[in-house]
């Protein structure tokens, strides 16, 4: 018995995708299969970006944070997702209670992140005579910092609100994995501060940081188009585009899951759409970034030409 949050439930029922055990298998596979991708693609990066000096610049140091970022943040959810699809469905309230912290943490940092990246390019293609002074290395290494800072506070005052609320039961979760939303209607008490703070943190972490890359992109594409080459505009959207797809495919994810329940979505509607922000996109980034960037793409090929010797 969890005396110390005053709660009578010990463990989370969550909800499994199929009772089909054939189904089961072919979705063991698929979520194993963009592990493996998450893991080793996401990898890849951080090594070529490690071990290439050309790539030691404040555009590939925040984009091997992303990198990192991803392989923990599959890694929060994806185990234990496999584990349930061969075991029981089911996960300790201190389980829960983590895995929340650690999923919420890294979904922020990387809200936090995709604006530290729109700034960087908003500085490398607007300010270009003042970019090496305003993104040096200090500068990086105090923003990176703060994108962790910031979202780790966010979730340590969610958890702290969470945490003495009693779960009397019923303990079935409305959901694949432990996440806010899902986890506040089991509670016994009223939720309403807690559910006031989702949204609060939503719009803070969403919207806001949404925002502020749309203005930084409305900064760059005016910018860009003020270039007179083809060359250099092509140049110039290529090392944005990358960004700005993986900003749209991420955002419309995060506020159609923890934003519009809000406004009267059923949350039957969002448990696809979390799995693809937790699985699916991380798995694409490295690819979306390494094959529309060629930088990366000779780095790369240096380093298969390197291990094959």
């Amino acid at each position: 018995m969890a005396s110390n949050n005053h709660s009578s439930v010990t463990e989370f029922i969550l909800q499994s995708f199929s009772e089909n055990p054939q189904v089961q298998i072919l979705i063991f596979g698929l979520f194993l299969g963009l592990f493996i991708m998450v893991f080793t693609g996401n990898s890849i990066i951080i090594t070529v970006i490690t071990l290439n000096p050309g790539l030691h610049t404040p555009m590939y140091f925040f984009l091997a944070n992303l990198a990192f970022l991803d392989i923990f943040f599959s890694s929060t959810v994806v185990p234990k997702l496999l584990q349930n699809l061969i075991t029981k469905n089911t996960i300790s309230y201190g389980g829960c209670i983590a895995q929340m912290y650690f999923l919420t943490w890294c979904l922020g940092a990387e809200l936090l992140l995709f604006t530290a990246m729109a700034y960087d390019r908003y500085t490398a293609i607007c300010q270009p005579l003042h970019y090496t002074t305003i993104m040096n290395k200090t500068a990086c290494c105090l923003m990176a910092f703060a994108v962790w800072a910031i979202s780790g506070s966010n979730i340590t005052v969610h958890i702290i609100m969470i945490v003495p609320l009693p779960f009397c039961g019923p303990n079935v979760i409305d959901h694949f994995f432990c996440e806010i939303p899902p986890l506040l209607p089991l509670s016994c008490s009223s939720t309403n501060v807690n559910d006031v703070m989702v949204v609060v943190s939503g719009m803070l972490f969403a919207f806001l940081n949404f925002l502020l890359v749309l203005v930084s992109y409305g900064f760059i594409i005016s910018s860009i188009l003020k270039i007179r080459t083809k060359k250099g505009k092509k140049k110039a959207f290529s090392t944005c585009s990358s960004h700005l797809t993986v900003v749209i495919m991420y955002y419309s994810t995060v506020m159609y899951i923890y934003v519009l329940p809000a406004f009267g979505l059923s949350l039957n509607k969002v448990k696809l759409a979390s799995v693809f922000y937790t699985v699916v996109t991380p798995a694409l980034n490295p690819m979306i970034y390494s094959l529309r960037n060629k930088d990366v793409k000779v780095a790369l090929n240096k380093l298969c030409s390197f291990l094959r010797k």
